[in-house]
């Protein structure tokens, strides 16, 4: 088992964790903590500051800007590097996290309502659909266009918001805990199949592991994660994503009929049956799942690389191997759904066209580049915010178990960049079905009923 460890913590810190932690839709998290080492440092690669050869406008020295941040979990690496490049550039970034439960598009809207948007914000593809033509500056004719290619989210032909990194979402595994139980080397490419992945967690409980797989409760993780499947499964696309949601809003597709409909039901029934809170699933605590992966409680955590730092704080290090498996549907090997990992770019960053002045514009431009095109920047986004950089002149490789297994699947094609673009209240009130079946409170036809009576009234 995993020697379990943390980092000392002032009641200060704890107070903003706590606030940090309420925040972040579609990827909230909270942070385990645990007390057996109070004095152990935590480690971390160190920035090379040498080599800076980004050139910076003197003129926006002394512009102060603001950036509305929905990834809790990198906050206080975002002020960290917003000190740094304040020191660099003469341009002072506050860093707002959202702190008061509001989703990142209810607390956007609230901002422009109160005329005091922030000029950078970072959030959700549909987020930014949503607002970018009435609110974010034109970035076309940006520099950093020709470095995100394939990432780019384009309304109506233009680009209103700049790629801040790939996500990837699947089975999240500990390779150790699975060989120590099975007692022979475990081959994560060796499981191709639904029915593969049950003998193997079948083995697993014969091995002692009574309930292998931990499952969240929240509507975020069961109304975007889980369920997106259902639209980003229909050919690995965005395209093809949209063709599904088109087709049940104008009623030309039937979820009843719809293979991957009952297809995703059968791997969620899987992961249900297998689920390590299976007596009291709606009771599930998302911090103790980190720690049962962490310790061998569990093998198998349904999440994305944004868990990695729930995981080291549960006692998890950079050199254990953990990576994902993909969300088996079915047991056809050649299907993609069964060998490929979703990874797509979740997060984007908007600037705000419309209340922020042109100095404070030019500023959050001059951000977005040196986070492109320094190497200072290049290196903080990958080794601070341990985030996977969707433009492909970062030369950095994250160094978390996660985002390098994520970073690994992109760079060998056997991921498939897909975002399924839905209504903001998609995840809140789909979650809440998904919930109620979790729970056994629904059966199948129930919940295709709620999904679609969603799609109906769109």
């Amino acid at each position: 088992m995993m020697k379990r460890k943390a980092a000392f913590r002032t009641a200060a810190v704890v107070l903003i964790l706590i606030l940090m932690m309420s925040t972040l839709t579609g990827c909230r998290f909270g942070f385990a903590s645990d007390p057996d080492d109070p004095n152990e440092v935590k480690e971390e690669i160190p920035i090379d500051t040498s080599i800076d050869t980004f050139e910076y406008d003197a003129s926006l020295e002394g512009t102060k800007i603001t950036l509305l941040n929905s990834k809790a979990e990198i906050q206080t690496a975002l002020e960290e590097i917003a000190v740094v490049f304040q020191e660099k550039s003469g341009v002072t970034i506050e860093v707002m996290p959202i702190t008061d439960g509001d989703s990142p598009y209810t607390k956007v809207v609230s901002l422009y309502n109160a005329g005091r948007p922030a000029t950078l914000s970072i959030l959700d593809t549909t987020d930014v659909i949503a607002l970018a033509e009435e609110k974010a500056a034109d970035l076309s004719d940006e520099s950093w266009i020709s470095e995100a290619e394939g990432y780019l989210t384009e309304i109506n032909g233009k680009v209103y918001s700049f790629p801040f990194c790939i996500e990837g979402r699947g089975m999240i595994y500990n390779q150790s805990v699975i060989e120590e139980a099975l007692g022979e080397t475990f081959d994560p490419a060796s499981i191709t199949t639904l029915d593969e992945f049950r003998a193997l967690l079948d083995r697993l409980v014969e091995a002692g592991i009574e309930r292998p797989v931990s499952m969240a409760k929240e509507d975020w993780s069961l109304g975007a994660h889980h369920l997106q499947y259902i639209y980003e499964t229909f050919d690995g696309t965005t395209e093809g994503a949209q063709t599904v949601i088109e087709g049940l809003k104008d009623g030309t597709m039937d979820l009843r009929t719809y293979d991957r409909m009952s297809q995703f039901l059968d791997m969620f029934d899987l992961l249900k049956e297998y689920n390590v809170a299976k007596g009291d699933p709606l009771g599930a605590d998302y911090d103790e799942m980190a720690i049962d992966l962490a310790d061998g409680k569990t093998a198998f955590w349904f999440n994305g690389n944004w868990a990695w730092p729930n995981l080291e704080d549960a006692g998890a290090e950079t050199e254990d191997v953990y990576g994902f498996l993909p969300y088996f549907m079915n047991n056809d090997s050649g299907d993609f759904v069964n060998y490929e990992i979703q990874g797509s770019p979740s997060k984007q960053v908007m600037i705000d066209g419309q209340m922020s002045s042109e100095k404070e514009q030019a500023a959050a431009r001059e951000f977005l580049n040196w986070i492109v095109y320094s190497e200072i920047g290049q290196q903080m986004l990958v080794y601070k915010c341990s985030l996977i950089p969707a433009c492909k002149n970062n030369p950095y490789e994250p160094v978390d178990p996660l985002s390098r297994d994520i970073y690994e699947h992109v760079q060998n094609g056997t991921a498939f960049n897909a975002s399924a673009i839905v209504p903001n209240d998609h995840w809140s009130i789909l979650g809440a079905a998904m919930q109620k079946y979790l729970a056994g409170r629904s059966d199948r036809d129930e919940l295709i009923d709620s999904i679609q009576a969603y799609w109906d009234e769109q």
